[in-house]
């Protein structure tokens, strides 16, 4: 647990290497902040924050630079991204970019990922839905034995979603074959992205009144269509400022340049960066991303979604020396301009 002069100077700290990129002094800190405190004070307490691993000190220099789990102390309990201001000059951009005219939707994306790392001088990247341009077209099942059945979903772009379920005692084929048949009558020509609310909500009723054993075969459309969903959406990636990493001093030896140019066009390491266990910002700083390229670096994560459902993910990209306030405040204005732009979009 941390004092909280201890929090006062591990802020400091961080601040001042996200501003300067130069390993942090005592002396430094007691000119740049207010923080009240001696120089020999403050260089006691570096010193205690060294050794419980929130700071690092390189060997070239005298002063000292934030470690990851420093960096992850800062983001979750030392930094308020709702006091950050964001100047009218951003805000006016990224309205801007939702008040043009587009003729397809990828040009949204396309034009977000620029407006994005422009405003950052970080590397943007878009991953968008391609759920809402794929419909069902149709359910289909195969028995393979009493107990045992495929569950086939074709849509509209002609992919192919199959999965093989254990059939409850208590429910025959007969019954299954009658919900299909009534599936495709309501569901034929949905979006993807519709199907949950479209069951749950506009079909329950018909379903109750239709279906004798409704909560079992409830169970069993939650099995076979409704937990898949995410995996039928094909995703679009878009990427803006790439060459912005080409102006973090972190970034500047020639061998990590290439391995993170090399990971920008490679599509499995780009959804894997994107991976996000949750809705909303998440924020992955260092070892905590899986991508080998991406281990000395950090990405801010933030959702976008209409009537609840997810549809893709926005994500900043640079050193672990971010501005991780702003780059969030950001992020919670783009993705809130964003969400509802494609909300009105598609409705």
């Amino acid at each position: 647990m941390l004092t909280d002069r201890q929090k006062l100077i591990l802020a400091a700290v961080v601040n001042s290497y996200i501003e300067s990129a130069e390993p942090v002094g005592s002396r430094a800190i007691s000119k740049r902040h207010d923080i009240g405190y001696s120089p020999a004070t403050i260089r006691n307490e570096m010193a205690d924050l060294e050794e419980m691993g929130y700071l690092e000190q390189p060997h070239t220099s005298a002063g000292r630079i934030p470690s990851n789990k420093g960096y992850r102390y800062y983001v979750d309990h030392l930094i308020n991204p709702k006091n950050i201001k964001i100047s009218k000059e951003i805000l006016t951009n990224i309205s801007h970019i939702f008040t043009k005219q587009f003729n397809e939707f990828e040009q949204i994306l396309e034009q977000t990922a620029i407006i994005l790392s422009q405003i950052t001088n970080y590397t943007s990247i878009i991953l968008g839905p391609e759920i809402y341009h794929t419909k069902l077209k149709h359910v289909q099942i195969v028995p393979l034995s009493d107990q045992r059945l495929v569950v086939i979903l074709v849509t509209n772009t002609g992919k192919v979603q199959h999965k093989t379920l254990t059939i409850p005692n208590e429910i025959s084929i007969d019954s299954i074959e009658k919900m299909v048949r009534f599936l495709n009558i309501k569901l034929t020509g949905i979006p993807l992205y519709q199907l949950k609310s479209k069951i749950f909500v506009e079909l329950q009723q018909e379903l109750q009144k239709n279906i004798s054993e409704y909560e079992q075969m409830m169970q069993l459309i939650d099995q076979a269509i409704l937990q898949d969903l995410d995996n039928q959406a094909d995703h679009k990636i878009y990427v803006g400022g790439t060459t912005n990493i080409l102006n973090q001093p972190e970034f500047n030896d020639i061998n990590t340049i290439k391995d993170l140019l090399m990971m920008f066009e490679k599509t499995e390491d780009v959804r894997e960066l994107m991976k996000s266990s949750q809705k909303g910002i998440e924020v992955r700083i260092g070892s905590e991303n899986t991508v080998e390229a991406a281990t000395n670096s950090s990405i801010i994560t933030a959702t976008y979604e209409v009537d609840g459902v997810l549809l893709g993910k926005i994500g900043i990209f640079g050193p672990t020396r971010m501005d991780y306030s702003r780059v969030i405040r950001i992020l919670e204005f783009l993705t809130q301009d964003f969400s509802n732009f494609i909300t009105r979009l598609y409705k």
